[in-house]
């Protein structure tokens, strides 16, 4: 008996052993988080000069002075040329935003995704966010921490029912590392990955949450992670909440628009590459990317110092709207050319454009009573999401957590409440569960309900009509 069946054996009957490989998958997913973290900024310093790119307009690479504006078009296609390859040649499921895939080994596999995506996925994203990509890194260290968790939980051969809670475990972590957020990180495994809340599940995902959260709190402190929006923003007059409900309702138009946008992108990209070797996919592309980037070098990359600057009151309207719109139809390109990539992140970015431009607007409108702008960009941060991801709970714990705005629960609670119901009745399927509906797997299908055996009549001393009467 080799030492994997010991440990598993070990493991594997225990809520304790559940709970001890909870804290470790924890250990590892705020480890890979900071890896993550470290990764995207090495490549983005590689390719700028900088560890962030993209808030200070159009200007060249520090490292490739010699390309001055140019360097915009050249690095999209530089990057795709790595992770194009990379990607086709040792996991092709680290392609895209990585969410559904773990969705799906979770509903469908047993929890079981291949170990090399851990280290393919990381290293994908990373080049592709660090060359330009206009994608989060939600998606990919979600697939990471997951892929790392099932890896753990195939080793010592945990039953199915067990791995797939390990699996959200990663998740969870994940998330919780990467965004300081650990209520965001429990509820983003429970209700996105796991797809159910049970005490069990819940207990072993807080556990991993906290563990990575704190892991990474020893790298990066524990401020919010937005820590230069506003933390003080609160609603003062209850009629406020009448334009908080307009806001929800905009929110789920707006939701439901993105992934719209995503998925038509992506199949005009397929539609144009169809036949092509796909390794070379992201590097061509990377052209029609560069070009978006040099005239909206806003688009570079995740984004967060410009949500940073916008929902501070640092950008004018015309260009909030501008890229609301933008952030959209770049973040659905770098998906759709083969880059890799998360969409929450952008929904946030979308949500907090679109919501500081209608607080700016409201303003003007109605006057100081109305409260900053600031405060509707970070309720339709939530909302956005909120409707694109059907997942209200994890909108309202991400924004609250990441924005430091504990007074601003409620009033994100009603319009992530009306943007996420408003975008069940237009459309069904996610922004993650689209991709697998594409594929022909539904995981939003209800189980069909098992009718009970009948009664044995004999064994029961009951006739026929006693049964019926009954």
């Amino acid at each position: 008996m080799n030492r994997s069946d010991l440990v598993g054996r070990g493991l594997r009957p225990s809520r304790l052993g559940l709970a001890v490989l909870a804290l470790l998958v924890g250990v590892g997913a705020g480890l890979g988080a900071v890896a993550f973290r470290w990764l995207i900024f090495a490549f983005t310093w590689l390719a700028t000069g900088r560890q962030q790119f993209g808030q200070q307009g159009r200007v060249g690479s520090a490292h490739l002075p010699w390309l001055g504006t140019g360097f915009f078009l050249v690095v999209p296609v530089l990057g795709g040329l790595i992770y194009g390859p990379l990607i086709q040649r040792f996991a092709r499921e680290a392609r895209g935003h990585g969410v559904p895939e773990v969705m799906i080994a979770v509903a469908e596999q047993g929890g079981r995704i291949r170990p090399q995506v851990t280290v393919v996925k990381a290293l994908a994203s990373a080049v592709c966010i660090g060359t330009g990509g206009s994608v989060g890194r939600e998606g990919p260290i979600v697939q990471i921490g997951s892929a790392f968790a099932s890896s753990i939980g195939q080793a010592v051969r945990l039953p199915e029912a067990r791995l797939r809670i390990l699996v959200a475990c990663g998740a969870a972590g994940g998330i919780a590392a990467t965004f300081n957020a650990p209520i965001t990180g429990v509820l983003f495994g429970s209700e996105l990955i796991l797809r159910e809340l049970s005490v069990e599940a819940l207990f072993v995902t807080m556990l991993s949450a906290v563990t990575a959260d704190l892991v990474s709190r020893a790298f990066f402190g524990s401020a919010p992670f937005f820590n230069q929006i506003p933390h003080n923003l609160t609603l003062v007059d209850d009629y406020n909440y009448l334009l908080v409900a307009l806001l929800g309702v905009a929110a789920g138009l707006i939701g439901v628009g993105f992934k719209t946008v995503l998925y038509g992108i992506e199949d005009a990209c397929d539609r144009l590459w169809k036949g092509r070797p796909e390794w070379a996919r992201p590097a061509v592309g990377g052209v029609v990317l560069g070009a978006v980037l040099l005239a909206l070098p806003e688009m570079y990359g995740v984004g967060y110092p410009v949500m940073d600057k916008a929902v501070s009151g640092h950008v004018v309207l015309w260009l909030l709207i501008v890229l609301t719109a933008a952030k959209m139809c770049t973040a659905s390109l770098t998906i759709g050319i083969g880059g890799s990539g998360g969409v929450f992140a952008p929904s946030l970015f979308t949500g907090a454009m679109a919501g500081t431009a209608f607080g700016v607007i409201a303003k003007h409108l109605f006057g100081p009573a109305v409260g900053p702008p600031a405060i509707y960009g970070v309720v339709a941060m939530g909302a956005v999401f909120a409707a694109a991801a059907q997942a209200p709970l994890t909108a309202i714990a991400s924004v609250v957590e990441m924005t430091g705005n504990y007074t601003l629960t409620l009033p994100i609670m009603f319009a992530a409440g009306i943007s996420a119901g408003l975008a069940k009745r237009l459309t069904y399927g996610t922004i993650y569960t689209t991709k697998l509906l594409r594929r022909g797997t539904d995981i939003e299908r209800p189980n069909p309900a098992r009718s009970p055996d009948p009664p044995n009549l004999e064994r029961s001393g009951m006739t026929p009509d006693d049964a019926i009467n009954f």
